[in-house]
């Protein structure tokens, strides 16, 4: 039975057939036997035959880049062997051993990762049928049209392995089918199975395990593939999950951080700029309804990398366009993208929140009736609000940047202000030495009928307000205090409430009549105010009385004692009783009394 030693660099097969050629691949000598090669090998029969004729004519030891010379070994008997170099080999040394295997007649392994290195290996030797039956070519040929190609994880392997044969394996058509045969696989397969986002532990499973395999792919065929489908018209949810797969080599969103890609050595940072503009240039422009959250997510993640790298300026904006597209999935970490440049003073880049927010109006902005559609425009308007609150605090964010970020929302955006005016609190708390006439230009982003009472409440002791504003909160509060008295509540079907903010105009006419009456609200309560101070200073002194009583009670009973008895002396009868202020019980003097007759 053959076996196969590898001794050092030398590698040997033992069939008891003579090693008469030695042939090197890689720093790899094979010490092989000529019959076997030639019967199956085209190529090497062409060279020993003219190693044969060189050696004839002593010729140079060179023919054709393949380095040929003659050794003698020591011995009784000399025997020529004939020395082969085969420079560039495709599949280097471990595809000529699986070759030279094949020509022994040994059992070789077939898989989708070395498939294609034996397809090229073969036609570099010309294996092929017309030296014999059942050839290498036509074995690795039928291998991969039964076994690779219909299988997308497989062919996904193989195009990999292609990455370091060419041009050969282009040449041969082993890319163009593999691309094929992985977009053709892809169009078919419902991409629900596997849920969004593709996570380590759906990668395990058999339906989305070939997303994995696309991260090992070179720029040059992912590209292509992407090609192949949206060639295809297929749904924008496999490219999406396609290109976050690729992106996770030198992208991770939770850790805002580079990784490095597939190759061994780090790639240059023009390298990983090109991989992310690539991924960007092939996000699809329509909206994933399944997975938009997630890769909402994933996109900003993208933007924060692009303005480490520094992207082009146009896969930037297009990014931020994608973004405002489905801006109501975002969350607020999403939004607080940090400064990275050295010009920018605050921590957080509030341009880049107002350019995403202004796509986002135009993306959701109704032509027919000039309006927007409400549920996103509120989600989003309470994003933006929470978003204020937390830069409100930057000690650099200049009063014009938060004003315009403030008032780029529509009127109907925000169902109550009571987000808003709490950023605009926070904003006034970190700026004190801000101007009254600044601060009247903040506050006009609020609307004050859209606060709640308490917000009113706490605006109208608030400090920190310019006085008109904090005169127009006391007017609208007072507005609905007398619609809850009215009973008819000023915010009834808050969430239909255009047809109230419809009549603000016809409220705001009311202004002098209501300001009278705030006014006499305010003295009558100034008034009950008063009372009510009255009455706890009487109800402390009364309680300082009795308590006064109390503690004199004993003494004054002996007083009424002694009283009593100098009474008696001169004949006096009289029955007094007391009446003590804690006693449940109290006499009526009067029952003792006989009733007064008429005369």
């Amino acid at each position: 039975m053959a076996a196969e030693k590898l001794r050092g660099h030398a590698w040997f097969c033992e069939t008891g057939l003579p090693s008469d050629v030695i042939i090197e691949v890689d720093d790899v000598a094979f010490h092989l036997n000529k019959v076997p090669l030639t019967s199956k090998s085209g190529k090497l029969q062409e060279l020993v035959e003219e190693m044969r004729f060189r050696s004839a004519q002593d010729s140079d030891d060179r023919f054709r880049g393949i380095e040929i010379r003659e050794e003698e070994d020591g011995g009784e008997e000399e025997e020529e062997k004939c020395f082969i170099k085969l420079p560039h080999f495709p599949g280097g040394a471990e595809a000529f051993e699986s070759a030279s295997k094949f020509c022994y007649g040994l059992k070789i392994e077939l898989s989708a990762s070395n498939v294609a290195a034996l397809r090229c290996a073969a036609e570099y030797l010309e294996m092929t049928e017309d030296y014999s039956d059942d050839n290498l070519v036509s074995t690795t040929e039928r291998f991969m049209s039964q076994c690779v190609l219909k299988n997308i994880k497989h062919s996904l392997r193989m195009l990999t392995s292609c990455q370091n044969l060419l041009p050969m394996a282009e040449n041969l058509g082993i890319v163009q089918r593999c691309i094929e045969a992985i977009a053709t696989k892809a169009a078919v397969i419902d991409p629900s199975l596997f849920g969004w986002p593709v996570n380590d532990a759906a990668l395990k499973n058999g339906n989305a395990s070939w997303f994995d395999e696309i991260s090992r792919l070179s720029l040059q065929f992912f590209k292509r593939l992407i090609f192949a489908l949206k060639a295809l018209n297929l749904g924008s949810e496999v490219i999406e999950i396609c290109l976050v797969q690729y992106a996770k080599r030198i992208v991770r969103s939770s850790r805002k951080q580079l990784i490095p890609p597939f190759d061994a050595n780090p790639p240059l940072e023009n390298h990983q700029r090109e991989i992310l503009e690539t991924i960007i240039s092939n996000i699809p422009n329509e909206k994933n309804l399944r997975s938009a959250g997630n890769f909402t997510k994933f996109m900003f993640g993208l933007l924060r990398t692009a303005y480490i790298l520094n992207a082009s300026e146009s896969s930037r904006l297009k990014l931020e366009r994608k973004i405002g597209s489905q801006l109501e999935q975002a969350t607020l970490d999403d939004l607080l993208i940090p400064s990275y440049s050295y010009l920018n003073e605050t921590l957080y880049d509030v341009d880049c929140v107002e350019r995403i927010l202004t796509y986002f109006l135009q993306e959701n902005e109704d032509d027919d009736n000039n309006s927007f559609r409400s549920v996103p425009l509120r989600t989003v308007g309470k994003l933006i609000d929470g978003y204020l609150s937390e830069i409100a605090s930057d000690a650099n964010l200049k009063p014009e940047k938060f004003f315009n970020l403030a008032v780029a929302l529509p009127y109907n955006a925000r169902v109550f202000d009571d987000g808003i005016y709490r950023a605009v609190d926070v904003y006034f708390k970190a700026h004190p030495w801000i101007s009254e006439g600044e601060r009247e230009k903040i506050c006009s982003v609020l609307s004050y009928q859209k606060l709640t009472l308490e917000a009113c409440t706490h605006a109208a002791q608030n400090e920190r307000l310019p006085l008109r504003a904090v005169v127009q909160v006391l007017f609208y509060e007072q507005l609905q205090l007398r619609h809850a008295i009215g009973g008819t509540p000023l915010r009834e079907n808050l969430e239909n409430s255009g047809d109230y903010f419809s009549r603000a105009d016809e409220e705001s006419s009311a202004w002098r009549s209501a300001v009278t009456d705030n006014q006499v609200l305010r003295m009558n309560m100034d008034t009950m105010r008063t009372r009510v101070h009255e009455l706890e200073r009487q109800c402390t002194s009364m309680r300082k009385g009795l308590e006064k009583n109390q503690r004199m009670g004993p003494p004054r009973r002996q007083l009424e004692e002694k009283q009593s008895s100098w009474m008696a002396k001169f004949g006096c009868k009289l029955n007094p009783q007391f009446c003590d202020p804690h006693d449940p019980t109290i006499v009526d003097v009067r029952k003792g009394r006989a009733p007064r007759r008429d005369r």
